[in-house]
This record gives structure tokens, C-alpha cells and sequence, in this order.
């Protein structure tokens, strides 16, 4: 498994944001929502129309350390794509899923389903290859989330390791890609 980066330039992230605008308003939210919540892939994927039709999304991770007593966790859907998710999931029902694939799928020949891990993550290479971006995969959203919630404010880093369900803050600060950052100025700044 391949080490993933988060994507540290909030000007990429933009320009992330308006090249996906531009071709397809479901990769694009797809992008959004994983770098303004901080989901799993897996649970992005598992996003149903009708769980982002308020102002948060409500749910049970999919991946989560107490399979025994799963926590229900709520996350604000970000006010800048608010228009735009309105705009997708106009006319859809409830139960479908939010990021439905264009495709039958080849084994059960079904309609209606999310898309797979796997076109994520071609989504997302096509996007790196595009920004000149390295170490790009499906946790680079997730971790792009922590890195810049962490860099807008550092007092937030019990709030990721509640997130990621860290208990050490230095996983968090490695997670996140901060660990790396603070090598390299370390290294760079010796004489």
C-alpha cells in the first residue's frame, strides 16, 4: 500500500475544485464533500440522496474500531457547495445513492449503484496527473480534510484524533502529513 499525501496548497484545492466543476458536478461534490468532512471513502460512497438533504449528514462509519458499539457521527455539509448539491440531487429520491455510477454494473448487470473505490481513484489520478500532484489516493481527501482544518487552527488536533479515532497525537500529526512538514523545514533548515 502506497503512502498517500494530503493536498497541502489551498490554490490547488481550488483550481482542483473548478477543473471538476467544469467536467462533472458529481466528481466534483464527490471532492468536496471528502475534503470538507473528512469521511472515508467508503462512507462517501455509501452517501444516499436523502442523507444530504439538510444541513448535516448523520451517520455510522462503515470503518470504525468499536464494531460493538458503532458511535453515530454529524457533519456539517459546507455552506460553499450547498447550492450546487441542491442543484444535483433535484428530482432524485431519498433512497438513491448520491454518487451513482453511469455504468450497469458487470456481475449483478444492476442500475442505480455507487460508484467503485476504483473509479474514485482513477478520478482522483486523473485529477493528480493534471496538477502535477504525487502520492495521490482515495485518503488523500480525508487527510487533505485534517491537514487544513489542523493548519487553519492547531487547538483542533483532539478534535482529529477524535475523528480519526487516534489516541496518540503524534498518529494524528503523521496522518495529516504535519509530522512530514515539520521533518522537512527541520532538515532544510539546517546549516
Amino acid at each position: 500500500m502506497n503512502f498517500v499525501q494530503p493536498i497541502r496548497d489551498q490554490d490547488v484545492i481550488d483550481g482542483i475544485k473548478e477543473y471538476l466543476k467544469l467536467r462533472s458536478l458529481r466528481n466534483y461534490l464527490f471532492f468536496c464533500l471528502g475534503i470538507y468532512s473528512g469521511l472515508r471513502v467508503s462512507d462517501l460512497l455509501s452517501l444516499k440522496v436523502g442523507m444530504v438533504r439538510s444541513t448535516h449528514i448523520t451517520l455510522v462509519e462503515q470503518k470504525t474500531h468499536n464494531k460493538k458499539n458503532p458511535k453515530k457521527k454529524r457533519f456539517i455539509i459546507h455552506p460553499s457547495i450547498r447550492e450546487d448539491l441542491d442543484r444535483f440531487i433535484a428530482g432524485k429520491s431519498d433512497d438513491e445513492y448520491l454518487f451513482v455510477s453511469r455504468q450497469i454494473k458487470t456481475k449483478s448487470k444492476l442500475r442505480g449503484k455507487p460508484i467503485g473505490r476504483s473509479t474514485a481513484y482513477k478520478m482522483l489520478n486523473d485529477v493528480a496527473r493534471h496538477f502535477n500532484l504525487a502520492e495521490i489516493g482515495t485518503h488523500t481527501l480525508r487527510k487533505t480534510w485534517g491537514y487544513q482544518l489542523y493548519m487553519a487552527n492547531p487547538n483542533n488536533l483532539a478534535l482529529l484524533m477524535e475523528m480519526f479515532n487516534h489516541e496518540n497525537p503524534l498518529d494524528t500529526l503523521r496522518y495529516i502529513g504535519y509530522s512530514q512538514d515539520m521533518m522537512d523545514a527541520a532538515i532544510s533548515g539546517m546549516k
